[in-house]
């Protein structure tokens, strides 16, 4: 069974949109590696742990770095729940703490 990956709702998919082409086109191939290799052979510069459930796909280019935030769900699924335009070096606490209150919405 492959890894598929989708968003959790409306709000993620116009934040994914907001974000520079070359970024998107990132998201993209790492969506297609995701789906071809598998979730479990995935590793920096592509994804990282951030805490808990919640892990992290990696962007960057010439625009600057951007982070799809991310669990996984049943049925090998990865659900990203927020996307954003990253400005400082770690990853914001507030940016962490609305990506765990939206994967509670997630149905397993």
């Amino acid at each position: 069974m492959t890894w598929t990956v989708e968003t959790l709702n409306e709000t993620v998919d116009a934040e994914l949109r907001a974000l520079p082409h070359e970024m998107r086109a990132r998201f993209a191939r790492i969506c297609e590696l995701i789906a071809e290799f598998g979730l479990e052979h995935m590793d920096v510069p592509h994804v990282r742990h951030l805490t808990g459930p919640l892990w992290e796909m990696r962007m960057s280019g010439r625009d600057g770095t951007s982070r799809a935030l991310y669990v996984t769900a049943r049925d090998r699924r990865v659900v990203v729940v927020r996307a954003f335009f990253k400005k400082t070096r770690r990853t914001p606490k507030r940016e962490i703490a609305l990506a765990l209150r939206r994967a509670g919405e997630i149905s397993q």
